[in-house]
């Protein structure tokens, strides 16, 4: 099923071991903060960061923004432990890196089985191993908390031995599978990190293009990209008004049960309907 509309245009990464990075996250315009404990967070610190941010999830102050932790994957040390404290203490979703597949999915489900209900499963799409099944990954969502994919573009460049570079060619076909397969299921879906956080140009066409293939929002490394980001994947004037026009259009009487109607000489079905209403849904959540 289809998630209920609500922004995610961007999403920080902060280590959860910055006391200072996690006081400021409650004042950022971010609509996703996701505390980590996993790439940010040198092994030495690994169990303090996890204890703060257990701390940071039970103090709350985040208002409206969606709280993520991303833990260590099962497979490290520190990826049992992660998912133990983070159940109980009951962030909105739990971010899990480094798994290949259906079998991984159910592992994590199984290691959050405690946690509130509220508490969602998100899973890093940076394996090459995972892009074949993306679909039946996708199709977990059906009976386990899994709600959400992120791409990780650094990790999957690393494994394919590709290179990032303005365009992403190498990574478009998975950028397509990875929003189809999620689109499929009702999940969210998130684009990777743009490094060039010092290039507003570089990092804005990054972001359009995100947009451009259908993902929900992007992925952030630094609170500079934060207001780019949210420009880029918010509704435009233009689209906000025709999205009322066909709205106030399916509700006059005389078409009222029809499929479709013209509108100003263009012909508007019921599925321009559902698109029109969750647009205005998602920017009536961004005005508040």
């Amino acid at each position: 099923m289809t998630q209920p509309a609500r922004p995610r245009r961007s999403a920080l990464y902060l280590p959860a071991s910055n006391a200072k990075a996690l006081a400021k996250a409650r004042g950022l315009g971010a609509d996703v903060v996701i505390l980590d404990l996993e790439d940010a967070v040198a092994p030495e610190h690994k169990l303090e960061a996890r204890q703060m941010a257990v701390a940071a999830v039970r103090e709350g102050g985040f208002g409206r923004r969606e709280l993520v932790v991303r833990a260590n994957a099962l497979s490290t040390p520190w990826g049992a432990d992660d998912l133990a404290v983070l159940a109980e203490a009951g962030p909105d979703a739990v971010l899990v890196p480094k798994f290949d597949g259906p079998a991984d999915v159910r592992a994590y489900d199984a290691a959050l089985a405690k946690a509130p209900a509220k508490t969602r499963l998100w899973v890093m799409i940076e394996t090459c191993a995972v892009l074949p099944c993306l679909h039946q990954v996708a199709a977990c969502a059906a009976d386990s908390r899994l709600a959400g994919f992120v791409l990780g573009t650094n990790d999957l460049a690393k494994e394919m031995r590709a290179q990032l570079r303005p365009g992403r060619v190498p990574f478009q076909p998975v950028l397509t599978m990875a929003v189809a397969a999620a689109r499929a299921h009702g999940l969210a879906v998130l684009d990777g990190v743009c490094n060039e956080f010092r290039d507003a140009a570089v990092f804005t066409a990054e972001a359009e293009q995100g947009l451009l293939f259908g993902f929900d929002g992007k992925t952030l490394i630094h609170p500079d990209q934060i207001d780019p980001c949210n420009a880029v994947f918010s509704p435009s004037a233009a689209e906000l008004d025709w999205a009322g026009k066909v709205v106030a259009a399916f509700d006059l009487p005389e078409n009222v049960g029809k499929g479709v109607i013209k509108l100003d000489g263009k012909m508007v079905e019921l599925l321009h309907l559902e698109q029109a209403r969750r647009l205005l849904d998602i920017a009536a959540l961004i005005a508040a």
